[in-house]
Formats: C-alpha cells, structure tokens, sequence
C-alpha cells in the first residue's frame, strides 16, 4: 500500500460527497501539457525562429510563399504575440505541412491570424477564410497552437467558407490548440469530405471554439462541422455556437467524444446534431457520440434565497436541442423520406436550460443509451414564429422520440413517444422569468461546472426538494471512503507499534546478551 492513500482519500471524500466534479480550467488544462519534462515535438527545439507578422502590408503573400516553397514537411513558424492581418487565406500545399506558434503556447500568446481581406465587392469572393488545407496533396497537414479571428463584428453572415477549411481528399490530417472565433460566415471549423467522399482519419482535439455566429434568423454558425469519415473529434471546448455546436454530417466511422458545449449570450439550435443527409445519404454506420456534456443556458441572476434553484438569464439563452438525431427533427418534412442510420449516442449529459436534451426522427439502426440529465435544468421551450402550422409542437421535456419514424433502434427507456416530433428547433424561450436553473460558478475562459448527480425533471420549472439520488449516493460513498480512511489509519498505529515493539525486543536480548542476565518481556 502506497503511504500517500491517506492523503489522497480526504479529496475523493469530499468529490464524493459533494456530488459536483469540478472541471478543470483551460489554464490548468493547458498547463498539464506544458509542465517541466513533459515530451514535446521534436520541431520544439529545432526552429531558428519564427515569421514576423512584420510589414503587415505584405504579410499574406510571404506567408504563402513559405508554404509553396517550403514543401514536404515543412512548419510555418508564426511569432508568439503578433497578429497577423492576412488580406486572403493561407493555402497549405504539401503533404505533412504545419502552421503553427514558435514555442507550441496553448494561451493567448498564440499567434492571431485576423481575417482582413474584402467582403461584398463584385470582383473577387468575399474573404471568410484564414486557413486552406483542401489540396490533393495536402495529406497529414496540422494547424496548431494559434487563433484564428473571423472579425464579423456584429455584421450580418456572408456567403463563404468557414474560418478553417480542411478536409478534401486527403488522410490524416490534426487540428490542435486552436482558438477559432466570430466567423464572418457558416462555421468556425469545417473537415470537408473531398471530392469522391474521400477525406478521411482526421484528429480535431483540444481547440477552444467560439463564440460563432448570432441567434438572429438565418444568422447561426456552427463550432465544429465534420464530413470526413473516420474523424476523431475530441477534448474541445465550444462556447456559444448558434447553429450546432458539432455537426456530423454523415462521416461514418467518427467519434466524438468528451467535449463541451454550452451557451451564454445567444441561443443555440442544435448541441451535437446527427441530422444532415448529405453528402453521405444519411450514413452515419460506425459513428459514435459518447461522454459529451452539452451545458444550456444558466441563470445569470444571483439566488434570492437558499432554496433557490431558479433565476432569470439576461440574454434568454437556452439549447434548443441538446442531441438532434434524423432530419425530420431539424427540417421537418421538407426532405420527405430521408433517414439517417447506424449512429450510437452513450454517455452524455445534459445540464441548463433546453427544449429538449434529445430529439429523434426519421432514424433506422441507431443506438441511444445511458445519456442522462445531471443538476439542474428545465426544459422551457414554447412554439415560435417559424413553426408549421401542420405541425403540433410538443411540449418541452428531456427525451422525445416519434417511433412511428424510427426502426431497428435500441432506445432507453426514458424516450417518449410523441405524435410529432418534426422541426423541434422552432421553438423559443421564453422571453425572460425565473426559468434558467443556477449552475456553477465559473470563469468567463472555462465552461460551467457539471453536477454529478442525476435528476428528470420537466416542465417550466425545475425545483428540487430534499436530497437527490445523486447526492445520497455521494453521501453513501463518502462514509464507505471514511470507514476505509480509518481503518487504514488503524492500520499505520497498529504496524508502528508492533514495530517499536519488536524494537524493544531486541534492544532487551541485546543487553541480556552483553550482561549475562535475561530479562523477561512483557507483552
């Protein structure tokens, strides 16, 4: 037995007993990848130096340069602390490129690729775009360990690309510890899928994303929007999207997994959405969506009491659905008879304000379990402006499903079957009262705490009276962990003292040895 147990057992006792695990900051996050003897690249050590943003009116055509000249494997090593004011984007255009900040900071020392160019003139395309990595040779490229900054500005959205645009027929492409925000169009990351849907084994992890785009009508933008088969999107934190926090569109064998996604001054349509049809024909066979927390909208008022659990949200934010699976659930009946299969959604949970935490229509072969609601939450939605008069809005409550579209498909049992489950993203908030729930407290560059603890709750209001199963639970797990801190203190006084025992023991034969005179011991 290890001596630090007894130290360590004090801290999962009160993890345990207050039923809330603490998520780490971005800053503790980061520096538990920079500490003193961790591994890095080996490029770390081996750059000369790094490509000054220095003269600014010239900046996007030495960068390009670089990579047309650099070939095969070459970095583009930006400085730490510059930004940079590119007029057009920046084009990768060899295998196993990579732009990234000398040095490989994760912080806000990284360098600023600032989208500059044009917008709305009749004789060149509007400049949405900072990074390019489509080519036909652009195999294994990496984006890394800078910021990208769409200053959209409050304007209204364009037409474009996103603010990273990788993807295209290629393999192996990673995008990390990138902060990508304020797109001036669709998305703030997009992995196309290629012509010939031949994108594939993309690694999107550990970027901070957004804010993207406006909740006005037909203003959203996406966080992360994948359509490359066999990507793994992982450990990315996503703040305000409007549209979908991630959208898989099809990219059969992609995982998606740990990341968080909440909202604070818009609302968003969709948390994770697997509702798209194209380019894959629905095909979402091998795709996997498991141990994401999607956070809506807290209370950003302060608690008139301690029995309190609800307050008002200053910008009326809330996700309007948490996890969207099948287009019937975003585009009604528009696309008639399009289905989305083979997709498997474990282990997430829901925490904030919602109209519902999971939606799904028109789906076959599809896999949803063990997601569950934690904390607390309400579920506050009502029929808005842009719902079909055909259609009965359902009333707002954690999981709904219309089964009578849905086959071949493992539900839990928590789903309720509704009559019409079409265009679930038309309903809004409502406009103001005390119906966000209150959450953790946290810093405006981390997400909101994630309770531990379950709850169901429906309805306007999500009052909770007592203890929760959650919390006795907890409760029931820290005194096992006291009774076990105990008895492993028992256990160091008992062997200290057989120890000093044994101890006298020998020092009594000793002397008796050296004096001819044997004492007895006393036990």
């Amino acid at each position: 037995m290890h001596i630090a147990l007894p130290f360590l057992l004090p801290g999962l006792l009160l993890a345990t007993t207050t039923g809330v695990m603490q998520w780490p900051s971005r800053e503790a996050h980061r520096l538990s990848r920079s500490r003193p003897g961790a591994k890095r690249s080996p490029d770390v050590y081996t750059r000369a130096g790094c490509e000054s943003a220095d003269p600014t009116n010239n900046v996007t055509q030495r960068l390009n340069q670089l990579l047309s000249s650099g070939g095969t494997g070459y970095t583009l090593s930006l400085c730490p602390n510059q930004n940079y004011p590119i007029t057009a984007p920046l084009q990768f255009t060899a295998a196993n490129q990579e732009i990234s900040t000398q040095g490989l900071p994760t912080d806000s020392s990284r360098a600023m690729l600032t989208i500059s160019g044009p917008t709305m003139q009749s004789t060149q395309p509007n400049h949405t775009t900072a990074v390019v990595g489509q080519c036909s040779a652009c195999n294994g490229v990496k984006l890394r360990h800078v910021q990208i900054n769409g200053t959209r500005l409050g304007a209204p959205s364009i037409g474009g690309g996103a603010n990273i645009e990788m993807g295209g027929a290629t393999t192996g492409q990673l995008v990390e510890y990138v902060r990508s925000f304020d797109p001036r169009s669709w998305s703030c990351l997009h992995l196309s899928e290629g012509p010939g849907l031949k994108c594939s084994n993309a690694i999107i992890q550990n970027n901070d994303i957004g804010p993207c785009g406006s909740d006005a009508y037909r203003q959203w933008a996406d966080g992360i929007s994948v359509a490359c088969a066999g990507t793994t999107v992982r450990n990315n934190l996503i703040n305000t999207p409007t549209d979908g926090g991630i959208v898989i569109f099809g990219s059969p064998g992609t995982l998606v997994e740990n990341n968080t996604i909440w909202v604070e001054t818009h609302t968003l349509l969709g948390g994770i959405n697997l509702v798209d049809y194209d380019p894959w024909s629905g095909n979402y066979d091998g795709t996997i969506v498991r141990q994401n927390n999607i956070i809506g909208g807290l209370a950003t008022s302060s608690p008139t009491s301690l029995q309190a659990t609800e307050g008002t949200n200053n910008a009326d934010a809330i996700i309007k659905v948490g996890i969207a699976m099948g287009p019937r659930v975003w585009f009604g009946n528009h696309f008639e008879g399009n289905v989305s299969h083979g997709g498997m959604v474990l282990d997430n949970k829901f925490e904030g304000a919602f109209g519902y935490a999971m939606g799904i229509n028109s789906a076959r072969n599809f896999t949803v379990q063990n997601n569950v609601v934690v904390g607390n939450t309400s579920f506050i939605g009502s029929r808005g402006p842009n719902c079909s008069s055909a259609d009965t809005t359902p009333t707002s409550q954690p999981f709904v499903a219309q089964e009578n579209n849905i086959t071949d498909s493992a539900l839990q049992s928590d789903f309720v079957n509704i009559q019409d489950a079409d265009h679930l993203t038309c309903i809004m908030p409502p406009p103001g009262g005390s119906y966000w729930p209150f959450g953790g407290s946290h810093d405006p560059n981390s997400p909101p705490d994630v309770a531990n603890s379950s709850s169901t709750t429906t309805g306007l209001s999500s009052a909770h009276g007592g203890i929760s199963t959650g919390e006795k639970v907890g409760i029931a797990i820290g005194v096992v962990v006291g009774i076990l801190l105990v008895a492993v203190l028992a256990w160091f006084i008992r062997r200290r003292r057989a120890t000093a025992q044994r101890e006298r023991i020998r020092q009594t034969a000793w002397e008796s040895t050296n004096t001819g005179y044997t004492n007895p011991v006393e036990y």
